[in-house]
């Protein structure tokens, strides 16, 4: 062992997600260690078998819990101004007469790349706050080819996980010509912006853009060497959980309104449904099936889609809550899905889990286990972040 690594003992419960080395699907250890160094998990077990010479520096737990930290793999970061008023006027049923996600646009276009950078940097530590070390962020604020990409790489500046969602709505200039904006997207937008981008998605929903237009849009990602991501199944039943099947999308995310054909399709493929209960919540949805597609055998990822208009949140643990008490969830499925269910649905392998070669990020609880993140909704329970093995 090196004398410059990390030992975190004395844990009361571990989450490893890691069911070869602890108890149940999230291999849970009991009065358990951990060893990090050079960014990366070194072991893992319970206390009374750490390795000889495994003298770094200790940091004593305290009996409390430790899990990966969370993995959001749904978040709208890049933009400008707020929507504060908008939220108020729907939460009390008054007309609002602003222009909703067009506002966001325009206060988007209107900011300094330092401003959308500052913007995006304090929502990512506010995440980091709640014990959330992966984010992935959206473009789709700009929605010309020049704002599209300072959105990417402001975006790029905070984290790897940026997705071109050029398609996101039809912005105001384009009023009535959806499909011009379409080949203007394709044509223009993509081959402008993809090397920015690890990931390309679409708005497949009545109001934004129909499947052969989605379609289209994704293609040309891909092409352009982007991998599809989706959302689909946000306001009503829809073709998009189905386009994410046929494409192989690794993600398709809302999933609010599914029908049993959808939830076969997902189960039969490699898409991960991304459920993200805080929208619903902040816009009185319905919330997404995910007992269902659980029971049928289907990978479900809980992320927070924070956003302006409809879920200005960055907690992952007040996620977590929603799933279990209005998602039916177990505690278990909820924290998975937050942390293994996020790096699947980003097709990361080196995150979302505490194993042996794992990224060293680390969330530890101001509680004796990760029960109390739905135990204990709205308190404050994140105590300590490790990112790549450095105390934050």
């Amino acid at each position: 062992m090196n004398s410059s690594w990390t030992v975190i003992d004395n844990i009361a419960t571990l989450v490893t997600n890691d069911p070869t080395v602890g108890d149940g699907t999230l291999g849970v250890l009991r009065d358990a260690a951990v060893v990090i160094g050079d960014g990366v998990v070194q072991w893992v077990g319970p206390c009374s078998a750490i390795p000889e010479g495994a003298a770094g520096d200790r940091h004593d737990a305290g009996g409390r819990a430790v899990l990966p930290g969370f993995v959001d793999s749904h978040s709208h970061m890049v933009f400008g101004g707020d929507r504060a008023e908008e939220f108020a006027a729907r939460m009390t049923g008054s007309e609002y007469k602003a222009g909703g996600i067009r506002t966001t646009i325009a206060a988007t276009r209107a900011a300094s790349d330092a401003e959308l950078s500052a913007n995006m940097g304090r929502l990512v530590a506010e995440a980091a706050a709640s014990g959330t070390t992966t984010v992935e962020c959206k473009s789709g604020y700009g929605q010309t080819v020049v704002d599209e990409r300072r959105s990417l790489d402001v975006a790029a500046g905070h984290t790897a996980e940026t997705t071109l969602l050029a398609a996101h709505v039809t912005p105001p200039e384009y009023a009535g010509r959806v499909d011009d904006y379409v080949a203007m997207v394709v044509d223009e937008m993509i081959p402008a912006c993809a090397d920015g981008a690890r990931w390309i998605d679409v708005f497949c929903e009545k109001g934004a853009f129909d499947v052969d237009q989605s379609r289209a849009v994704l293609q040309a990602g891909m092409a352009a060497g982007l991998t599809p991501r989706v959302h689909g199944n946000q306001l009503t039943y829809g073709a998009g959980v189905q386009l994410a099947v046929e494409l192989g999308a690794a993600s398709v995310d809302h999933v609010t309104y599914t029908t049993d054909a959808d939830i076969e399709a997902l189960a039969a493929g490699d898409t991960v449904a991304t459920v993200l209960p805080g929208a619903d919540f902040c816009t009185r949805n319905q919330y997404p099936n995910a007992r269902g597609m659980i029971d049928a055998g289907v990978t479900v990822a809980l992320a927070a889609d924070c956003n302006p208009g409809t879920c200005y949140t960055t907690s992952i643990p007040f996620c977590i809550a929603l799933a279990v008490r209005d998602m039916r969830m177990s505690p278990d499925e909820a924290v998975w899905a937050a942390t293994a269910g996020g790096a699947a649905s980003l097709r990361r392998t080196d995150i979302g889990a505490l194993r042996v070669g794992m990224r060293a990020d680390l969330t530890m609880l101001n509680a004796p286990s990760y029960l109390h993140l739905a135990y204990r909704p709205g308190v404050q329970l994140v105590g300590a972040v490790y990112k790549d093995g450095v105390l934050l």
